[in-house]
């Protein structure tokens, strides 16, 4: 039976779409479960038939956006191994976490909320885990383990360029009149830099570039497990 509480009841598929669509229109501070429950047209006790509180739900809201990244990311190298190459890596964590709608359209004090609101769930460093930068960061050290990282550089020296790269990209690509605008698509130019900063001159073998693939991806399954089980946390139990 799946965990997503929603895959087993229509009217909590529409309370998840409701908050979500609330959340986009004015954020999470002004949010309330009587306006949640209108919009998805159910009672407000309906509501709590699924999730303990207004905040419960919140965080297993955002739990889910980071599920599906994971699942994206875990889907891409398990199909093509040589997806977990840097210069293909780097722009793949990027186009899948601009699909975070959510997370990248809250203020800053939103943003501050929802911190506050993951640290009560008791589940800080797992949405800090899967935020993309993080994500690869984790993984730089297998990629090195592996040969697919140059080594005439420190790993650490590595790990910073490439957070810097991801952080930068993204940046940009959220608030693009803050950016100068390209020629190329910016997935491409990531990928470009990435490959000539780090990547070895000499093209890795295939075992290399699937047994890395599959470490990242195993790496991966573990965080989208954890995830799973703090969605189940916030549900009733039982529903």
């Amino acid at each position: 039976m799946s965990q997503l509480i929603e895959h087993r009841s229509r009217k909590a598929a529409r309370v998840l779409e409701s908050t979500r669509e609330l959340v986009l229109d004015h954020g999470i501070r002004k949010l309330t479960v009587s306006e949640i429950a209108k919009t998805a047209g159910i009672g407000k006790g309906t509501v709590y038939l699924y999730w303990p509180s207004k905040e419960d739900l919140v965080v297993g809201l955002f739990a889910r956006e980071a599920l599906a990244l994971l699942e994206a990311v875990v889907e891409r190298l398990t199909a093509d191994p040589e997806s977990v190459l840097p210069s293909r890596l780097a722009p793949l964590l990027v186009s899948t976490g601009r699909r975070i709608t959510l997370a990248n359209r809250l203020t800053a004090a939103d943003f501050e909320l929802l911190r506050h609101l993951v640290q009560q769930s008791g589940a800080r460093e797992l949405f800090a885990d899967v935020m993309p930068s993080a994500l690869c960061e984790a993984v730089m050290p297998v990629l090195h383990r592996h040969g697919l990282l140059r080594d005439d550089q420190p790993l650490a020296d590595q790990s910073y360029t490439m957070h810097a790269m991801l952080t930068g990209f993204g940046t940009a690509l959220l608030e693009p009149d803050t950016a100068p605008r390209p020629e190329g698509e910016p997935e491409a130019i990531l990928a470009h830099a990435v490959g000539r900063l780090l990547e070895p001159a000499a093209a890795p073998d295939g075992k290399a570039l699937t047994a890395a693939a599959a470490e990242v991806a195993a790496a991966m399954v573990r965080t989208r497990d954890a995830v799973l089980d703090l969605i189940g946390r916030t549900q009733v139990t039982g529903a």
